[in-house]
């Protein structure tokens, strides 16, 4: 027996609304656009059958309603209010020593949220009960322009919130935005009309929301970020953090990887980290917003005129220029990993001529794409390496042409394959020519073993030479030396200071070699923790990977790498021929007895130091690295927290900062005799 039209109306809504969270907030489609479409038609026809079942918040009212006459302007029940901006790491740094000082926390100990800083138009979202009854835009921060009809129809924004039981009312602020596929789809239909394309997403956000027709605001397809709560009435939470989540739980799209960390030093780690994947979003941003993540502090901290005091937007300068796709390539590097590069016309950005960049992985190509020919936009923002921003799809004249991503590795013709729940596509060959050159290059660069002089194109000539077939055979160059003297610019000084050079790296610390291993996911944190936690690379080659997992900071994916690697026949083999030539495989870790009892004791476990002045018996990373090996802590800045500062010559206010507060001030002498050296 068929279902009455109720129970079907109800049901349809129902699974409507789980594909729009799916979609929008979750990133998770679960059906295609046409199976969603076909879905809406349904219940768009039973409504029109039975329009006495029709409901306000119904997804059917997204696609707009009837035009409207204006727009009139109301106030915010609480203001708008605009965000300091910072163009530099220093003024982010500043803006931290300015609210540690205002609330007399010491270093590390504010929690801050980063997120990105959608380059959209400002949005607030009122609902009473659940139901969504007001739009409004910034305007002049106090008052904005009631935009509620073309509100309705911003994809992803919830008629109604996904909860039996919503806040009495609820004001959610966040950005209006076009995707960067969905505006180069709208300029693409607008070329195929004769009509006039769009030079920007922003404003082109900007006019949908202030069209009198919903029904065309709602063909231009704006979406939604919140990205904070503003007037609220209901169960108060802790943090920023359990905001958002509230909000995701409601069926609202959420800024996406927003993250907390304690210090400024990792929440500024984690920005870079937000920064050097911008070219996998689809949409445009601007900056990183770094917030206090602690609801009651902010209270503490407050307000000025203009801008709340705990939160800055670092921000950048954006370039941007339009070039054309000449020719895709794929280059293989030091782990396998095939990666699409395209060749570009060159073009001028930000004082720099472009003239290539990389498209980063398959997923990526397939979403912006890109075909050879095709004329594109390409962004610089601040230090970032320049990258493919999306396709304008309105000037293709037909002569493009697919790029067809390689089944077998272009190097060695291996058969290629995608790594298990990831991104990438690797050539799976140890012996690939690609891999060697550069993992060899690896292996000599300034992060693994400093070897001076050793640059891509010494290795290319070495390699092509058949001078090179292995890490091992570095070390294997000094019987070589007449023939390297016969390569293209290798003088007899050049080759000594190299073969100088490669023999030095010999006494390279444990922690370079292990990272010059080139074990995927394994950098020189892991590699540092490695060589501190177990001293030596035979000691870690005998632990399982239970073990090696317990280690904070390494965890089961890592641990199953580094196991892998030293127990694969290709890495037994590398670690030997290693072995034979001599090179420092690290020395065990001498485990301090306590006085007391039996068990093992970092001496410096539990204290802070701060080093200033000018050092004769160290640089400030090995001592650095000295007081992090016995589990002390460094610190750039003396607090009362600080236990001990190592001053050297010329310390200057540090060393007044630590007089002042009585921290104990240490020579380089006294701290040697401290750790017992």
């Amino acid at each position: 027996m068929a279902d009455s039209p109720d129970k079907e109306i109800q049901a349809l809504r129902a699974e409507l609304n789980e594909h729009n969270r799916l979609y929008y907030v979750e990133a998770q489609p679960s059906i295609s656009d046409r199976e969603y479409d076909k879905l809406l038609k349904r219940l768009e026809q039973l409504e029109h059958e039975f329009p006495d079942l029709d409901s306000p918040d119904s997804p059917t009212h997204k696609v707009g309603g009837e035009p409207i006459t204006g727009f009139i302007t109301v106030p915010h029940r609480l203001p708008m209010l605009s965000i300091e901006n910072s163009f530099d790491e220093k003024s982010v740094l500043e803006f931290d020593q300015r609210l540690r000082k205002l609330i007399d926390r010491e270093e590390d100990d504010i929690e801050y949220t980063v997120e990105y800083k959608i380059d959209g138009v400002a949005l607030a979202l009122v609902y009473e009960n659940g139901l969504l009854v007001q739009g409004v835009t910034r305007g002049d921060g106090q008052r904005g322009d009631d935009i509620t009809a073309n509100a309705r129809t911003v994809r992803g924004v919830p008629l109604r919130l996904n909860t039996a039981d919503p806040p009495p009312l609820l004001e959610v602020r966040g950005e209006a935005y076009l995707s960067n596929t969905d505006f180069a789809h709208l300029n693409a239909e607008l070329e195929a009309r004769g009509e006039e394309t769009y030079a920007n997403s922003r404003n082109t956000t900007a006019g949908a929301l202030k069209l009198l027709d919903p029904k065309k605001s709602a063909a231009r397809k704006v979406r939604f970020f919140a990205h904070g709560i503003g007037y609220y009435n209901g169960p108060e939470l802790p943090t920023h953090i359990d905001y958002l989540s509230r909000l995701r739980s409601f069926g609202i799209p959420t800024t996406p990887q927003v993250e907390a960390r304690v210090g400024i030093v990792a929440t500024m780690a984690h920005c870079q980290s937000l920064m050097d994947n911008l070219h996998s979003l689809d949409f445009e941003v601007d900056g990183i917003v770094i917030k206090v993540n602690e609801l009651k502090l902010r209270e503490q901290i407050g307000y000025t005129s203009k801008s709340p005091r705990w939160v800055i937007a670092y921000k950048w300068e954006r370039y941007e220029a339009i070039t054309q796709i000449e020719s895709i390539e794929i280059n293989v590097g030091k782990t396998g990993t095939l990666t699409p590069l395209a060749f570009l016309k060159p073009v001028e950005i930000a004082g720099t001529t472009v003239s290539r960049s990389s498209l980063h992985n398959k997923d990526e190509l397939d979403r912006l794409g890109v075909k050879i020919g095709d004329w594109v936009v390409v962004e610089k923002a601040g230090k970032i390496i320049p990258h493919v921003l999306r396709v304008e799809e309105h000037r293709r004249n037909g002569n493009e042409q697919d790029f067809i991503f390689p089944t077998q590795c272009p190097e060695c013709h291996t058969e290629v394959s995608r790594d298990e729940g990831g991104v990438y596509i690797r050539c799976r060959n140890p012996a690939c020519p690609a891999q060697l050159r550069e993992s060899l290059r690896f292996f000599a660069s300034r992060s693994a073993m400093d070897i001076e002089g050793m640059g891509i194109k010494v290795v290319e000539q070495l390699i092509e030479a058949g001078l090179l077939t292995s890490f091992a055979d570095l070390y294997r160059l000094k019987e070589k030396r007449k023939q390297i003297l016969q390569l293209e610019r290798m003088g007899e000084k050049s080759v000594d200071n190299l073969l100088g050079g490669i023999e030095s790296s010999k006494s390279q610390p444990m922690w370079r070699l292990m990272n010059a291993l080139n074990i995927r996911n394994v950098g020189t944190t892991i590699s540092r923790l490695l060589e501190k936690t177990f001293g030596t690379i035979d000691a870690v080659i005998q632990l399982s990977v239970e073990e090696l997992s317990a280690v904070d900071e390494i965890g089961p994916i890592i641990a199953e790498r580094v196991h892998e690697f030293f127990h694969s026949e290709y890495g037994i083999a590398i670690v030997e021929d290693l072995r034979s030539c001599g090179l420092n495989f690290g020395q065990p870790v001498v485990k301090k007895e306590s006085a007391c009892a039996g068990e093992s004791l970092q001496i410096l476990a539990g204290q802070s130091f701060v080093v200033t002045g000018t050092l004769s018996r160290f640089t400030r990373d090995e001592i650095k690295e000295l007081i992090l090996a016995h589990g002390g802590k460094v610190s750039g800045s003396v607090s009362s927290k600080t236990t001990f500062l190592i001053a050297g010559e010329k310390a200057g206010s540090k060393l007044d900062k630590a007089t002042e507060l009585g921290v104990e001030v240490l020579s380089e002498d006294a701290f040697l005799a401290k750790i017992g050296e």
